[in-house]
């Protein structure tokens, strides 16, 4: 439990909450897949690597994605960020639109991706409040 505690002070049941929406929105995007014997939609997944990377190489963590604070870096990080979550939505779209996917496989990527984003969202609000904190 002590482990638990010390992730971001957030309280065990919100963590277990995020993994699980995280699982299922992993899950929903090998299903976009494995569904339909087509692993095209995959290249959402390295979208997904790439999200991340310019805030942590850009971005100084004090502050969260929702914020205005911060400075030219800090403000290019959140940009190439939402760049790269654009083409997380445009992937599955470009691909249903060359018929490489079924309109299926695009649906059940989309619904990954609003998943995937939902568990950050709810991870950034949350580490951000005190009310779920111990200390």
């Amino acid at each position: 439990m002590a482990l638990i505690d010390g992730i971001c002070g957030l309280h065990p049941a919100v963590v277990a909450g995020l993994a699980f929406l995280f699982s299922v929105g992993f899950l929903l995007q090998i299903l976009g897949c494995a569904l339909y014997n087509n692993w095209w939609p995959m290249l959402t997944g390295l979208m997904y690597i790439m999200l991340p990377m310019p805030c942590l190489f850009f971005g100084s963590g004090d502050s969260g994605i929702f914020s205005s604070d911060g400075g030219d870096w800090e403000d290019a990080a959140k940009f190439l960020t939402g760049f790269s979550s654009v083409g997380s939505i445009a992937i599955p779209a470009i691909l249903r639109h060359a018929d490489l996917i079924t309109a299926g496989a695009m649906w059940i990527e989309f619904i990954a991706f609003f998943v995937l984003l939902a568990t950050v969202v709810i991870f950034q609000r949350v580490s951000q409040e005190d009310n779920y904190s111990y200390y």
